[in-house]
């Protein structure tokens, strides 16, 4: 079989390259983009360059922005409540949180949970950071949003045992959430039970 021209085949292995996306669904997906009329492969390209180029991660809370933004909607408001962080692993956890409305505080995004097989321990998340955010004492209470997934549950509980001796409240989100599950598929009756639903850590 003869190989395919180089420019087919490195959007092939390009979109093979992302999560969730085999071998087939790359074909399938750059030989629509070869058929497809050219304005969709220019939008495309200047919507992947935009993504790069035009975001970057809030200063307060590390959840996306756009570059000319510093600081997030959330952080910048006046109407959200300054005493509770929702403790979240990815940036899609504030998004799911947020299609809830049952959630009016802070966001803080770890981009990650501790993981030592994978060899992630804390200085590779936005934990220090986190605690910069407890030290003038206005943060009453920290909901531990992480997903109910042993990394999840042992990022949770290190930072349990780190934040409580500073007299803040600590919560985890109730079991409404499937264990092994992640908050981004959940939907929002199940994320509402659980946000209504959290407990302290004790």
């Amino acid at each position: 079989m003869r190989a395919l021209p180089e420019p087919v085949q490195s959007l092939v292995d390009a979109f093979a390259r992302l999560p969730g996306i085999g071998p087939k669904t790359a074909s399938r997906l750059t030989f629509y983009l070869l058929r497809a009329p050219e304005e969709i492969s220019l939008s495309l390209s200047e919507a992947l360059s935009g993504l790069k180029e035009e975001t970057g991660l809030c200063e307060v809370c590390f959840n996306i922005t756009r570059k000319e933004t510093p600081v997030c909607e959330v952080c910048a408001s006046e109407q959200r409540d300054r005493q509770t962080i929702c403790v979240v692993e990815e940036p899609l956890d504030v998004l799911a949180i947020e299609k809830t409305a049952g959630f009016n505080g802070l966001y803080h995004v770890l981009h990650g949970v501790l993981s030592p097989i994978e060899g992630v321990g804390p200085d590779d998340l936005k934990i220090r950071e986190l605690y910069a955010r407890l030290e003038d004492g206005q943060v009453k209470e920290v909901i531990l949003a992480t997903n109910p997934s042993m990394e999840g549950d042992a990022t949770a509980m290190y930072l349990h045992e780190r934040i409580a001796p500073k007299g803040i409240r600590v919560t985890r989100l109730a079991r409404g959430l499937p264990v092994g599950g992640d908050l981004e598929y959940a939907d929002q009756n199940t994320l509402l039970r659980a946000l209504a639903g959290r407990q302290a850590l004790d």
